[in-house]
């Protein structure tokens, strides 16, 4: 089964000791790291890490109820989309 992918916003400002980055839609997901290849990893693998975490919660917590699983999409607002430009 292929895995559904979500596009985010990674943000990376140089500091004196390397690069720290962070997720502008999922609080409390930054790093450091001395380089920024380096930080792109790290937060690749700190934003998986989050969503399995979640997914097997989801899982617990919804075992042997009825559900009613579906995607669904989010607009992004003008605003949002003009910051990277």
């Amino acid at each position: 089964m292929e895995r559904p992918e979500i596009a985010l916003t990674a943000v990376f400002m140089r500091g004196r000791e390397g690069y720290v980055g962070f997720i502008e839609e999922l609080p409390n997901v930054n790093c450091h790291a001395h380089s920024l290849d380096e930080a792109r990893s790290s937060l690749r693998s700190m934003v998986a890490v989050v969503f399995e975490e979640e997914r097997r919660t989801s899982s617990e917590l919804t075992a042997g109820r009825d559900l009613v699983r579906e995607s669904f999409t989010v607009p992004i607002s003008a605003a949002a989309e003009s910051k990277g430009a």
